[in-house]
This record gives C-alpha cells, structure tokens and sequence, in this order.
C-alpha cells in the first residue's frame, strides 16, 4: 500500500501562483510514478503531469506546459506541482496518484492505470 496525501490547493486570482505537495508513505515510493490528475465539476478526470521517481523525465498535458512544473523531493518522498500563470479553466479538484514505474509511459497519462489516490485538493482560480 502507499498512502498519498496532498495539500496546497486554495483560491486565487488569475495569473497567480500556488504549489500543491503529495506526500508519500507506505511501500518503496522509488518503485512508482507520480502523477497529477484534475478533476473540474461535470467533466471527466483529466492528466495534469506526472514523474518517476527514480528518473528526470517529467511529463504535462499541453494545457500546462509552460506553466506548472512537476518535480519530487526524494528525502521528503513528495511530490510537488508549481503552478504559475493560473487561468480560470485550471480550477478543479487535483487529486495525486501513483503507478508503476515499471508501466509504459502511456500509463502514465491514464487515470484508471494508477494504483493509489490521494483524497484531492481544490484549486480555485478566479478571473
């Protein structure tokens, strides 16, 4: 099992700023990849960005590129989404999840190919 648990989310105004934490505990986090995932009211869950643990490649959905960087502190065994330039359409709940690091990388970009959750966090950009 590994538990994920995420934190930062809150209000802000367009062109702001806010970094989102997903702690990670449980098996050995070096065995997985994290990725962000964001849910908006009445649309599907959709990929935000993810890494792997044990590598610099990082990916992000074209609607982020940019703008939000993903990155991972493997002391802390968290990781972390900078996002930056925030628009009105990025609010949705953002929600952390983990998968084998060992899974092609389309997994990565496919929310029923990850393994473990957090509880999501609510991100609110107004105009």
């Amino acid at each position: 099992q590994v538990q994920l648990v995420e934190s930062g989310g809150g209000l802000v105004q367009a062109g702001g700023s806010l970094r989102l934490s997903c702690a990670a505990s449980g098996r050995t986090v070096s065995n997985y990849a994290m990725g962000w995932f964001r849910q908006a009211p009445g649309k599907e869950r959709e990929f935000v960005a993810a890494i792997v643990w044990t590598d610099v490649n990082t990916y992000y959905a074209d609607a982020v590129k940019g703008r939000f960087t993903i990155r991972r502190d493997t002391a802390k065994n968290t990781v972390y989404l900078q996002m930056n330039s925030l628009k009105p359409e990025d609010t949705a709940v953002y929600f952390c999840g983990a998968t084998s690091a060992y899974a092609p990388y389309a997994d990565y970009l496919t929310d029923y190919k990850y393994l473990y959750w957090g509880q999501g966090t609510q991100v609110t950009v107004s105009s």
